[in-house]
């Protein structure tokens, strides 16, 4: 299977209605080994990408991963940018606000945290997150000065967030993540929901898309994410820089001095 982004993508102005959208789809992989394969050369490609951005220094990148927990956010953000220069991307997480957090306005600590052109940026948005402040200010982050905005809903199963809840508690160094809290908010879930349809759709724009992935197959949706980025990377129009006259002397005099 041949993963197109665009089939994930929320248009814009499209009512979402996340019972129509599926947790699961046919598998772009057909072994764990094709899997480790596909997913090594997106992240090959991925890393080259961040070095022309970097070296362009034109646009940034911010990425945003929202999900109900246990979705698989901080999977995906690990997996998928394990090839990316760390000093070319930022990693923030949103939770509880902090007492000097909460000194400002509510949009105040994303506002803080936004990449600077060249670089990439990754919110890692956790159940506490407003979900709808955006809708409110719909404006916020669209692609002021060159960023590029990557908005991921990783659309996870009741079922299969009860399947990882057990897992958690299975493995010991998986129980600090599960508590009685978590268990707590699986009553809302119908709540959530909607929150989440009312959200996508009023916030997916062409110029900062939702894309709604499929989360149950974790595999699966690390290889449509990171197809997502790659081909919105591969969308900007990015260069090296070209060696001025005066640089190319430069070069040529510093060549002499060290082929001597």
């Amino acid at each position: 299977m041949k993963i197109k982004s665009k089939e994930f993508r929320v248009g814009e102005g499209e009512e979402v209605d996340l019972r129509k959208w599926p947790t699961i789809v046919k598998p772009a992989y057909g072994s764990k080994e094709q899997y480790h394969e596909m997913l090594g050369e997106h992240v090959t490609q991925l890393s080259a990408l961040q070095q022309l951005l970097y070296a362009s220094d034109r646009y940034a990148v911010l990425l945003i991963f929202q999900g109900m927990d246990a979705a698989g956010k901080d999977g995906a953000i690990k997996h998928v940018m394990s090839g990316v220069n760390p000093q070319g991307c930022q990693v923030f997480s949103f939770k509880h606000p902090t007492p000097a957090e909460l000194q400002h306005d509510f949009l105040w600590r994303t506002t803080r945290d936004l990449p600077e052109r060249g670089r990439i940026g990754i919110f890692n948005r956790s159940y506490y997150e407003e979900v709808l402040i955006v809708r409110v200010h719909p404006d916020i982050l669209r692609g002021a000065n060159g960023t590029r905005i990557i908005k991921f809903y990783l659309h996870l199963s009741n079922e299969e967030q009860r399947k990882r809840f057990l897992a958690r508690i299975d493995d010991p160094e998986k129980n600090w993540k599960l508590s009685a809290a978590d268990i707590a908010e699986r009553k809302y879930w119908k709540h959530y929901m909607n929150a989440y349809e009312e959200c996508l759709t009023a916030t997916s724009t062409g110029e900062a898309p939702w894309y709604i992935v499929p989360a149950d197959d974790k595999a699966n949706a690390r290889l449509i994410v990171s197809r997502i980025v790659l081909d919105t990377l591969a969308d900007l129009k990015m260069s090296y820089p070209k060696a001025s006259a005066k640089h190319r002397r430069e070069l040529a005099a510093i060549r002499t001095q060290l082929e001597k």
